[in-house]
């Protein structure tokens, strides 16, 4: 039985190769060639003007806020879902996966139809002069909501396949929440909680939808790579939005190395729980 199977699983793998070839090796090859044929120092050139260097600096401001924000908030629901009952659990970890059954440019819609002049809260900030849209808080606040669920979805599974036996011994001695949590929680969920963080920079990195809605697109001050990427070609400088792409390439392959590293920590994890 196994021989005869020979041929179906090579079957298998090699159209998987062939997919893989068509769908990746192919475009990141792509990208290299293009952003390379005229040599290093055009490509140079290209990345180091500086529009592209505040683009990388912005999105680099936006993942140094967003995460944090986004570790903190899943932390805290996994928890909450993972270790209490309370009405409307259910309802609660359904929502978490809302940002992803939400388009991003809806989603960035629903910021303009918030924030904007003419929003629900439109006058009450132009009151304050505080200005939310068109600038980094509403970049922030759309790249928050797209990337929400990562952290939360990677750490409760982590949560629910240990137990809580050892927190209950622990808080039964006498130790607090903080104690618990430092010395017992986080090291059960440590590699989950790295592997959801590396999944929500490789979202945020690359987020075009909602930025693209909330940003306004102002050169130097809110463009972020992919935004800067794509006003590129539009003006017909194919070299620079290949050298600016090969720039977010090179991001989404170490987010990708990161992802491969920690996701077998992660499996090793669960499967020793």
């Amino acid at each position: 039985m196994h021989r005869n199977n020979i041929f179906p699983n090579f079957l298998l793998i090699g159209i998987s190769f062939l997919i893989i070839f068509f769908l990746v090796c192919i475009p990141v090859s792509i990208i290299f060639l293009n952003a390379l044929r005229e040599g290093f120092g055009i490509f140079f050139q290209k990345v180091t003007n500086s529009d592209t260097i505040s683009a990388i600096q912005l999105n680099l401001t936006i993942a140094l806020f967003t995460i944090p924000f986004n570790l903190i908030t899943g932390i805290i629901l996994s928890i909450c879902i993972a270790r209490f009952d309370f009405f409307g659990k259910s309802f609660w970890n359904t929502l978490i996966d809302l940002p992803f059954s939400v388009s991003p440019i809806v989603s960035g819609l629903t910021f303009l139809l918030i924030f904007g002049r003419k929003g629900f809260a439109g006058n009450i900030l132009n009151d304050m002069n505080i200005q939310i849209l068109f600038a980094l808080p509403g970049m922030l606040l759309a790249t928050a909501f797209v990337s929400f669920p990562f952290v939360a979805r990677e750490v409760l599974p982590v949560l629910q396949s240990s137990g809580e036996e050892e927190e209950e011994a622990a808080f039964t001695l006498g130790a607090g929440f903080f104690t618990i949590f430092f010395k017992i929680t986080l090291p059960k969920i440590k590699w989950g909680l790295i592997y959801g963080v590396v999944l929500c920079n490789a979202r945020i990195m690359g987020e075009f939808g909602a930025i693209s809605m909330v940003s306004g697109h102002i050169t130097g001050l809110t463009d972020t790579l992919p935004l800067r990427i794509e006003k590129l070609y539009t003006e017909y400088d194919t070299i620079g939005a290949f050298s600016v792409s090969l720039i977010l390439l090179v991001f989404s392959l170490f987010s990708l190395l990161m992802k491969y590293i920690f996701e077998k920590k992660v499996i090793m994890e669960v499967d020793y729980k």
